[in-house]
């Protein structure tokens, strides 16, 4: 995850975990297997994913390789651990967790790299899940901010889909999708989209123009609002490591 655009989000912590939407429940609750007593939610960024993990799941360590993010981490997330470290170098033993997570950061990391690792620390029939959660991109406005978004993007986006490779120790993936809604200042949904690789690193004149238009988008749409409703997907693919 050396990617400038990857170690991007620490400059931006705490607007991060303040704008960031968090899982449903129902999500969580799709994701932690059966008799799950110990997770690992790698990337944790600033504890969105993991404090929701620990709503259900009695131990959860976080693994983060900004300490930007890290010191958010454990501002917002009193009683949970957050360990420096990588989905490619996880620094934890083997066998010692029920439950792998990466939410939102899968696109970041070198798969052929970090399945072996994420292995390494499962358990016999543990679980490994990838979530993302954002805006709904299936509302024609939601759809707008996304064609502007891309427009100041440096690189072309990356895949956030999960392809497991032949031989791989994982059983069959399984996706599910849940949606939600989250009331928001008009003023805190534009600062949300300043929270995005693209945006962050953009050249500032680029980055104030989009969000100008933006806000243009939001005005046709909610004219004269001061909140809206701004619908969430979190999408998840959730495997399972095969009993040896």
């Amino acid at each position: 995850m050396a990617d400038d655009l990857a170690t991007s989000f620490g400059s931006i912590a705490r607007a991060y975990d303040r704008l960031r939407p968090a899982p449903p429940a129902a999500a969580i609750a799709w994701v932690v297997p059966a008799g799950c007593t110990v997770a690992v939610d790698l990337a944790a960024g600033t504890g969105l994913f993991t404090r929701a993990l620990a709503a259900a799941v009695p131990e959860v360590v976080g693994v983060e390789p900004d300490a930007r993010m890290r010191e958010v981490f454990l501002e917002r997330s009193p009683g949970l651990r957050v360990l420096e470290g990588t989905g490619e170098a996880i620094p934890l033993p083997d066998a010692s967790a029920d439950l792998v997570t990466v939410s939102s950061a899968w696109h970041w990391m070198d798969a052929d790299r970090a399945l072996p690792e994420i292995a390494r620390v499962l358990r016999p029939g543990g679980r490994f899940a990838v979530a993302r959660t954002g805006r709904d991109r299936h509302v024609g406005w939601t759809q707008e901010l996304q064609r502007l978004r891309r427009s100041v993007e440096r690189r072309r986006p990356r895949s956030h889909e999960v392809v497991l490779p032949e031989g791989t120790p994982f059983g069959p993936p399984e996706y599910a999708e849940f949606t939600t809604v989250r009331r928001m200042p008009v003023d805190d949904v534009l600062a949300s989209l300043a929270t995005y690789s693209g945006a962050i690193t953009a050249d500032p004149d680029d980055r104030a123009a989009w969000l100008a238009a933006a806000r243009g988008v939001l005005e046709r749409h909610f004219p004269g609002a001061a909140e809206i409703d701004v619908p969430l997907r979190s999408e998840i693919t959730r495997t399972d490591l095969r009993a040896q």
